[in-house]
């Protein structure tokens, strides 16, 4: 459509042409927007030119200029005008000046647009700008519309050189400003009605980053910004010639028109659109941010040339200016299990990967299907962070990877729901419920398991799923498959995925004094009662995910009400753990370490780490000196066997190296002979790492208990706690602090959490008494979680 050339004020009225402008122009061509928008600011800059014209009749010192959305030259239909008269203070002064303006001001307000005005000199502008954030962002997009062109130049450029130069020292009230609107505005990407310039991830970021550009503290990220910004800038033109009023905010009621104005299915559609489009923009803003940050950082505090501080964090990932970044030396060309491990890392470090990071980890090559054992551990430690969890996933997810790991997570990504109790999107919502399932992590033995179920629960709510826990079900059994859960676990999942709704639902709705609502949900779980306690956890977490409408004392009452009465009928206590392994096997080469007095030590490689087997004379020390030894060397316990008979101890330790070295079995081997003479002296560097040890309280305190009729012949105890460095040395050093005998042990580490089983029996040889038991588990938590 050819632009009209407008003279004066009469030729049109400014509305009814921008609004022809925009209503011409198919909204689904690629490249419409664009156009669009070009042709409304040259048609906008036409009308106001014309004005100015009439109005200033010709007269020097005086230029008319525009900020906001028309100089930037992204106007929408009814956008606002934001206009600037400028004066040189000497051609025109008071009542003249005033007139000037006036006939300015009033042909805008004929229109029926909005207007923001004001009348100020270049050195106005300066001190506007220098008391006033908002506006010196706003000025830095000060553009020419008609009269002198040096007055526009030279007030932009001085707001701009001060902004560059004050920049470092008002970034944190600049934040601040952020902040604020973004508590008052919300996450524009879990908004059913968002606000698309106010909220998080909306228009005002963009001209934020754009700010932080101009003052030279970050850059800009120019390609997934760039396209997320035009769709935004799209979606508010639809907005406004839809409804016919220069509104920001997308209203429910507005959604199916603006979805067909935009050539989407459905107004799901346009939400997924919008949803995407304002994390890319908030993910930018994050980062840039943080960029700022060290920048600032960097010109307050260098005196000099300086090295970067690089602290390990483990698998070649270092903390370095306040995020992780990969260490120089780190392969990525053949490692695809990297960014997982990095993501763990990270994540438990409470930081951030960088985005160069981000973008090296993004070409790791593909894991292969279905994964092999360490990448899925590391799958569910990353689970296990607590709300670090979610900053780590978005990372992950913007630079493709999530979706490389899970292709089904595409179908849900930001994904609405329309149900009135949920708070966010599917995909965000799945992650809330991990989050909330990673505090319920030690009410059950398999966290791990718990976890996948979080984050797949609401897998199935795709476009066109009848039933989304039926058609969950199904991707997630796929899902767990991939990922190289057994057939056992995998069925498990499916089973989690596809009943998560069934407890809440028997508890609401059926009467819970009925044997037949009990019996209902013991077949639910297979009258397993490992199963139910899963079943249970997650079904909590997803209601407190969902919103704060959804878990309420009432459900809560009955909820409980009906586990109860589930756990009695499936007959009270935690399941049993495994049963001793086979009888010792002790090689001969052992035997002959061990008959001159010294341990014997093997390692064999075992996946992704390996397996070192301590053969020696059995002494209630052993198991503490060992788990000792390990985290001395920087090694990760993932699992653990202890075996004894006729006096001799037979101990399978699966270590992981997050240092890259592996174990080495004469330093090991040394290392338990100092520890059996009293020399500790080789433990400084796990104290030191203890010192460094960063503890999260995101699954609340640690849990002991006896599990009673599981042995005949010893007492087992069960300690649920977070795993750390040295955990396993200090519950070792305890049970022999008490005087207690460990017959076998059987040690397991998942998802973060330490699941340790111990058979101990007293001085005399025999299970503990009741009295003794509530000694040795109180010691237990203490030990665990220290008082104060």
């Amino acid at each position: 459509m050819a632009l009209r050339t407008i003279s004066t004020p009469a030729d049109g009225d400014l509305r009814a042409i921008r609004l022809d402008l925009a209503g011409t122009r198919d909204f689904t061509v690629a490249g419409a927007g664009e156009a669009r928008r070009s042709a409304i600011t040259a048609a906008t800059d036409s009308w106001l030119g014309a004005v100015f014209e009439a109005a200033a009749a010709h007269r020097s010192g005086l230029a008319l200029a525009a900020v906001g959305s028309l100089g930037r030259q992204v106007p929408g239909p009814l956008s606002d005008l934001d206009l600037v008269l400028l004066h040189d203070g000497r051609s025109l002064r008071g009542p003249d000046l005033q007139a000037v303006a006036d006939a300015i001001w009033y042909p805008v307000w004929d229109t029926g647009l909005k207007l923001d005005h004001s009348v100020r000199t270049v050195a106005e502008c300066r001190r506007v700008a220098g008391a006033d954030l908002a506006a010196a962002t706003g000025l830095l997009d000060l553009r020419l519309i008609a009269g002198d062109p040096d007055l526009v130049a030279a007030a932009r450029s001085t707001v701009a050189h001060d902004w560059r130069a004050d920049a470092r020292t008002q970034l944190p009230a600049l934040l601040d400003l952020v902040r604020a609107r973004h508590a008052r505005f919300g996450e524009l990407a879990q908004s059913l009605e968002p606000d698309l310039k106010e909220a998080k991830g909306g228009l005002r970021d963009v001209t934020v980053l754009s700010a932080l550009t101009r003052a030279w503290l970050t850059d800009r990220d120019r390609g997934p910004l760039d396209a997320a910004h035009r769709a935004l800038l799209d979606v508010r033109d639809a907005v406004h010639l839809s409804t016919g009023r220069g509104r920001d905010r997308l209203l429910r009621d507005d959604a199916d028109a603006v979805a067909a104005l935009l050539g989407h299915d459905d107004s799901d559609a346009l939400l997924t659109e919008v949803a995407t489009a304002s994390r890319s923009i908030a993910w930018s803003l994050d980062a840039a941010t943080r960029r700022a940050g060290q920048a600032q950082r960097a010109r307050t505090l260098r005196v000099g040339p300086r090295r970067p501080a690089m602290t390990p964090l483990g698998y070649g990932v270092f903390r370095h200016d306040g995020e992780a970044v990969l260490g120089s030396r780190q392969q990525i060309g053949s490692d695809a299990g990297l960014p997982l491990r990095a993501a763990v890392v990270a994540a438990r470090g409470g930081l951030r990967l960088s985005p160069q990071t981000l973008r090296n980890l993004s070409r790791s090559p593909d894991l292969p299907d279905p994964w092999p054992e360490g990448a899925l551990t590391h799958l569910t430690e990353l689970l296990a962070a607590g709300p670090a969890l979610v900053p780590a996933w978005e990372d992950l997810d913007q630079v493709g990877l999530v979706q490389r790991w899970i292709p089904e997570w595409g179908a849900v990504r930001s994904r609405p729901q329309r149900n009135a109790v949920h708070i966010h999107t599917v995909d965000r919502h799945l992650l809330e419920t991990v989050v909330r399932a990673s505090a319920r992590a030690r009410d059950v033995r398999r966290p791990d398991l718990l976890l996948l179920a979080a984050l797949l629960h609401d897998i199935g709510k795709i476009a066109g799923a009848h039933d989304h826990s039926e058609t969950g079900a199904r991707i997630a059994a796929r899902i767990g498959a991939r990922l190289g859960l057994s057939e056992q676990d995998a069925g498990t999942l499916e089973l989690l995925v596809r009943e998560h709704l069934t407890l809440v639902e028997l508890a609401t709705r059926r009467d819970l004094q009925d044997p037949a609502t009990i019996r209902a949900a013991v077949d639910t779980v297979r009258g397993e009662r490992e199963t139910f306690e899963l079943l249970l956890a997650l079904t909590i977490a997803d209601a407190q995910a969902a919103g704060p409408t959804t878990w309420t004392d009432w459900r809560a009452t009955l909820l409980t009400a009906l586990a109860d009465t589930v756990r009695a009928e499936l007959e009270a206590g935690p399941a049993a753990p495994p049963s001793p392994q086979p009888p010792v096997c002790l090689p001969q080469a052992a035997q002959d370490r061990i008959g001159q007095g010294h341990p014997f030590v093997t390692v064999d490689p075992a996946g992704d780490g390996w397996t070192v087997t301590v053969y020696d004379r059995d002494r209630p020390a052993l198991f503490a000196d060992t788990a000792a030894v390990l985290a001395a060397h920087g090694l990760t316990v993932r699992s653990a066997r202890l075996r004894t008979e006729d006096g001799i101890a037979a101990d399978t330790w699966v270590v992981e190296s997050p240092g890259g070295d592996g174990p080495e079995p004469s330093r090991i081997a040394a290392g338990l002979t100092r520890l059996a003479g009293g020399d500790r002296s080789g433990l400084g560097s796990l104290h030191r790492r203890l010192g460094r040890a960063r503890r999260s309280s995101a699954a609340g305190p640690s849990r002991a208990f006896v599990l009673p009729g599981s042995s005949a012949r010893a007492t087992v105890l069960e300690v649920r706690a977070e795993d750390r460095a040295g955990l396993l040395h200090d519950l070792g050093r305890c049970l022999a602090q008490e005087g207690l005998d460990v017959l076998s042990a059987h040690i397991s580490t998942r998802a973060g959490q330490a699941v340790d089983t111990f058979y101990v029996v007293g001085a005399e040889g025999a299970p503990l008494t009741p009295g003794r038991v509530a000694q040795v588990l109180a010691a237990l938590i203490d030990t665990c979680d220290p008082p104060g």
